[in-house]
């Protein structure tokens, strides 16, 4: 069994919540330095300044389209591609309230039933979902 592997990131803050500002290293893999705020948290979204929640997002898109990608080849009908979406929201008297997932797959050979069955599945063995137990997620999957 391969040993578990530890993922690293990172976040500096100055300032106070609703003033203050800071970054956020995609440490192991250095891909990233990203900007946060609380205005663009829970006020407006801003370019180039990103959120917890924006980050989630894609952490679970990705995640979702790889247990996807899994459950499918297991199933005997491998996707040619699939395209993932995450929306997350936040509500600031209540935090981290849904998640909506929207994927589109390529997949030869299956039903729309049988993918969304797939699809379904996937939500519940995606490691991000899980992660995110007692948050309501919904998913709509469609063939593309």
């Amino acid at each position: 069994m391969p040993t578990p592997l530890v993922s690293k990131a990172s976040a500096v803050w100055r300032g106070s919540l609703l003033d203050g500002s800071g970054t956020v290293a995609l440490d192991t893999s250095g891909a990233a330095n990203l900007q946060v705020n609380w205005k663009a948290r829970a006020e407006e979204h801003q370019s180039g300044v990103t959120s917890p929640e924006e980050l989630l997002g894609a952490a679970h898109a990705a995640c979702y389209s790889m247990a996807l990608s899994n459950v499918l080849a297991e199933n005997g009908t491998p996707a040619s591609d699939i395209s993932t979406g995450a929306d997350v929201t936040f509500d600031v008297d209540k935090g981290i309230t849904e998640v909506h997932l929207v994927t589109v797959a390529r997949v030869e050979g299956l039903t729309a039933a049988d993918f969304v069955a797939a699809a379904e599945r996937a939500k519940r063995e995606c490691p991000v979902s899980r992660a995110l137990k007692g948050t309501n997620i919904t998913l709509s999957a469609d063939l593309g």
